[in-house]
């Protein structure tokens, strides 16, 4: 038996389900004639085929071959022709529809080297991350627990990421591909590097909100302290900017109203929680719907009198911040040079200059900042928090009467 559900693309709660049972195709698209219809207009006509095929045991294994002109997605890698394991997320080109696969007497998941111990997994595209034939990983750099490591996403200070497939689907019941954090070894030795890394696993466990990653696991393996979270498919507004240019004054407002519904969602935790890193490179933009992610919880902080370290990016600190004094108002001094990154294209730090005894973002030069969101930028940053808008809601509430 063969169920595919049709998934709400923001909360993913079932909205149609199909079921089949003897069927020798599965035909997926937007025409009539297809067995499943979904109408929208990223789905191709004839968009997918889901076929069975015999495995080595003689138990029926089906196989995805992607008919559509915008791609198809298994577990958010993009496969022209791929074999499925039990259950998996398929989506209908980048932001197209999201429908999960079950079978409901599966075989052997394809992550299980005897499904295919002659496979030599050859005819694949260099970047290719699993198998067109087998649907194993290619390339499996050490396993971590129940996660298998597919590729380096990034080094920093505190820690490594990596791209991981959890291929038992013991997370959230199938297979499936996350973000993995370990944090380095010299770090491991230091107690606020151990604080700060404990605390972002605490913290993100503790929330639950769309624009923020999703909280999977946190363990300690041979000594070492992992934390495994949701992978965003998309790219930071940083990338952003640098590989597509600049943005239009009503998309840069939009992103940042909804940097903002996360900063007042965290902002309203008891005791308030102050990112502190607020910044492009921490801002997602995901394909499937648009809307903004905020990454990278290791700077926060719960809000208190007692002063902290010192934490924030060149150009996006607020100055309480630099004195290791941080509020909410320090989150919301961030939407400013961010804005001015994302109309610009260059650091806001350009743009810092003095202006009587201290320093202010001078961006008249700035064609694209139209006075009004000038003003806005203007009261975001104000050297003092007092001076500044109060809350979130306050910035939403100013960026959404812009014309």
């Amino acid at each position: 038996m063969i169920t595919l559900t049709l998934l709400d693309p923001q909360n993913h709660t079932p909205l149609q389900t199909w079921s089949f049972s003897n069927e020798s195709v599965i035909r997926i698209g937007r025409a009539t004639d297809n067995d499943i219809v979904i109408m929208d207009d990223l789905v191709s006509r004839h968009h997918l085929q889901l076929l069975p095929i015999n495995s080595a045991q003689n138990t029926p294994v089906w196989q995805l071959v992607n008919q559509g002109i915008n791609g198809t997605y298994v577990n958010g890698v993009a496969v022209t022709r791929s074999q499925l394991p039990a259950q998996a997320q398929l989506q209908l080109a980048k932001g197209g529809p999201i429908l999960r696969f079950e079978a409901t007497i599966p075989p052997p998941t394809p992550s299980v080297s005897v499904s295919h111990p002659t496979c030599t997994h050859e005819g694949n595209p260099a970047s290719n991350l699993f198998c067109i034939h087998c649907g194993q990983p290619l390339n499996v750099q050490k396993t971590i627990r129940n996660y298998q490591v597919l590729r380096t996403l990034g080094q920093g200070g505190m820690g490594t990421t990596y791209l991981a497939w959890d291929g038992e689907g013991k997370i959230v019941g199938f297979s499936q591909l996350l973000v993995l954090k370990q944090m380095n070894a010299d770090m491991a030795k230091i107690a606020k590097a151990q604080e700060l890394f404990e605390r972002e696993a605490n913290i993100l466990k503790s929330l639950q909100h769309e624009g923020i990653p999703r909280y999977y696991d946190f363990f300690v393996e041979d000594g070492k302290k992992y934390l495994a979270m949701e992978l965003i498919h998309g790219q930071d507004l940083e990338k952003h900017i640098i590989y597509k240019g600049t943005v239009t004054p009503n998309q840069a407002i939009e992103w940042m109203i909804q940097t903002c519904e996360v900063l007042e969602y965290l902002h309203s935790q008891e005791p308030p929680l102050i990112h502190r890193d607020i910044k492009p490179a921490n801002l997602m933009v995901r394909n499937s719907n648009n809307r903004i992610v905020v990454l990278d919880f290791g700077a926060v902080k719960e809000s208190s009198n007692l002063p902290g370290t010192r934490i924030g990016a060149e150009g996006y600190c607020a100055p309480e911040q630099e004195r290791g004094q941080p509020l909410t108002q320090s989150d919301l001094y961030a939407i400013g040079p961010t804005l001015i990154f994302l109309l610009s294209g260059e650091s806001p730090f350009k743009y810092y200059r003095p202006r009587g005894r201290t320093f202010r973002f001078e961006i008249n030069s700035i064609p694209s900042i139209t006075p009004e969101l000038r003003q806005v930028i203007d009261k975001l940053t104000e050297p003092l928090p007092r001076d500044r808008y109060q809350t979130a809601r306050e910035v939403i509430a100013a960026l959404s009467n812009i014309n």
